[in-house]
């Protein structure tokens, strides 16, 4: 537990992230590194990025251990053998950030190839309920903290499109029907591991400045939703860690089957 000196948004012990080599969940890993974690177990599909992720932060915080993983979250092999690796390799999990994701093509649903959809449900919304059923199995095998902190901690990204909906030409069928299905998860579980100590929030960004956001939309439609926030920019990936960062810390202990909307106020 955090000592009461320990400043509000201070984080203990291990964080494991998909999506950990770029965007979203690299920016959390490098602010968990600022704010008292002690272990990063990093998990995406790009080899390359896990590795530039972990040289930039074994550099700027040496105290930090890293630990990389190379997984395809459509894989329930390979993130049951991260999760089991991660859990080894530093006593227990605390917290498990699910960010790995990606956009898709925009087209309607009348013209939408099933492999597409498929493979955005796949990494989107099977994705995550994988790792959520890996991570949650180790979390109750782990010891019961007191105060708040409890046996882990687990944030999903979900998007504001689990929430709402785009315009209408943005076409982003699977994407959005995929964020809906991980909020809905999110509730679910929360309710049912709630008492065994284990916290599930979602967080919904909006749009935010990552190749994410940039793939399979043109930049016409892209700024025409941009335009529609009341800040009338996107999000820096920083600005997503923040509130992610606040959900796992003492701050956020009395938020649990949240969906937490950073979006700049789109949906407002």
């Amino acid at each position: 537990m955090a000592n009461a000196a320990s400043p509000p948004c201070h984080v203990t012990g291990t964080a494991f992230i998909t999506g950990g080599g770029s965007g979203i969940g690299k920016s959390i890993a490098s602010l968990y590194a600022q704010n008292g974690i002690q272990g990063l177990a990093l998990a995406d599909i790009n080899t390359t990025g896990l590795q530039t992720a972990q040289g930039e932060l074994k550099s700027q915080y040496p105290e930090v251990r890293v630990e990389t993983f190379t997984v395809n979250v459509t894989k329930e092999e390979e993130i049951a053998a991260a999760v089991q690796s991660a859990a080894s390799k530093f006593g227990r999990i605390d917290i498990s950030i699910h960010a790995a994701g990606i956009a898709g093509i925009p087209n309607p649903t009348h013209d939408l190839p099933l492999e597409d959809w498929q493979r955005v449900i796949d990494i989107n919304q099977t994705g995550v309920m994988l790792c959520e059923k890996w991570v949650i199995r180790q979390m109750l095998t782990q010891e019961l903290r007191p105060g708040h902190e409890g046996r882990g901690i687990i944030v999903n990204i979900a998007s504001i499109l689990g929430v709402s909906t785009p315009d209408w030409r943005m076409g982003v069928v699977a994407y959005t029907a995929a964020k809906h299905a991980v909020v809905g998860l999110t509730k679910l579980d929360a309710k049912r591991y709630a008492r065994d100590g284990i916290r599930i929030n979602a967080i919904c960004p909006g749009y935010v400045d990552t190749p994410l956001t940039h793939e399979g939309l043109v930049s016409q439609k892209l700024s025409m939703e941009i335009d529609k926030t009341a800040l009338g920019r996107p999000a820096d990936p920083e600005e997503i860690a923040n509130a992610v960062l606040f959900l796992t810390s003492r701050m956020g202990s009395y938020m649990c089957g949240g969906s937490l909307v950073v979006d700049g106020g789109y949906t407002a």
